[in-house]
């Protein structure tokens, strides 16, 4: 199949091709924004399948294509011997078709969210209004992010999401100085977010659940029983211990861990005081 494009409510335009999905905005020459922004899309399926057995084993060798080379750039600072650039597919994805946009004409501000993992762009005094919401789909309130900030990327993972983890964050939101460097902390602090061998803790090998995992048999988690209030703290102390570490190395701005009723911050107090005073928040763009 093709890839697909329409157009949304709000002069949104939605992009799909096999498992890529994007929703697509902009102010400026939006017309030549978004063609620009299907013709570039229309090969990024086709790129990344050209280098997926590498893109799938940990990050070693520098692959070739646009889009891959952005992957590995953000998965490097995180390199174990088993994490690899698709730690940060999505993310790259959005900053690509994003770079495609804003190539091809001026824009004040634009965003691509590919299923949560935010590419922004802002220039003039521009200001995007992020909702945020706990993972229960309680809306806590809007994070402003304005041209001033260093911040281009927003990303939320965890064992709640749609991609296999290690760890049992309910759900980790992280703000960075791009898309695909934002999808890469949010999938490892996920990870960080654990309580290795808790009996409340289910796990199976990887490669029992997805053929096509690139986590061979790394355990990831499959249930999370309650934990009492003293696990949930230690579980999330060791989220905000790697956090910390990640904003000494300059790779986060910003970082808020969920589990079960508690969470942590790392870098958002004044902007988690925004969220507070906004009770009833609406996703902009």
């Amino acid at each position: 199949m093709n890839a697909q494009a329409a157009i949304l409510p709000g002069d949104r335009l939605h992009l799909s091709h096999g498992p890529i999905d994007l929703i697509i905005g902009c102010d400026g020459a939006r017309d030549v924004a978004y063609r620009a922004a299907y013709a570039r899309f229309e090969t990024v399926l086709t790129e990344l399948m050209a280098e997926l057995p590498l893109l799938r084993r940990p990050v070693s060798t520098k692959p070739v294509g646009k889009i891959a080379r952005r992957m590995y750039r953000a998965a490097l600072p995180h390199a174990d011997g088993l994490t690899t650039p698709m730690i940060c597919v999505a993310g790259a994805v959005a900053e690509e078709i994003l770079a495609a946009m804003v190539d091809a004409t001026d824009l004040t501000r634009a965003y691509v969210n590919n299923g949560g993992d935010i590419a922004l762009h802002l220039t003039h005094g521009a200001t995007f209004k992020i909702a945020v919401a706990s993972p229960d789909g309680h809306n806590l309130g809007t994070v402003a992010i304005t041209s001033a900030d260093p911040i281009r990327g927003i990303a939320t993972s965890g064992q709640r999401g749609r991609s296999l983890s290690l760890g049992i964050a309910d759900a980790v939101t992280v703000l960075a100085r791009s898309a695909s460097m934002a999808d890469a902390a949010a999938t490892r602090l996920g990870n960080a977010v654990d309580l290795p061998n808790h009996p409340a803790i289910k796990r199976v090998p990887a490669n029992s659940l997805r053929d096509d995992t690139d986590l061979g048999s790394a355990p990831v988690v499959t249930h999370v029983g309650r934990l009492s209030q003293t696990d949930v703290a230690q579980a999330l102390e060791h989220g905000e211990a790697a956090a910390s570490r990640m904003s000494t190395a300059h790779l986060i701005h910003g970082t808020a861990l969920f589990l079960q009723g508690q969470s942590r911050t790392l870098g958002l107090s004044e902007r988690m005081k925004q969220i507070q005073k906004d009770p009833h928040p609406c996703l902009t763009s």
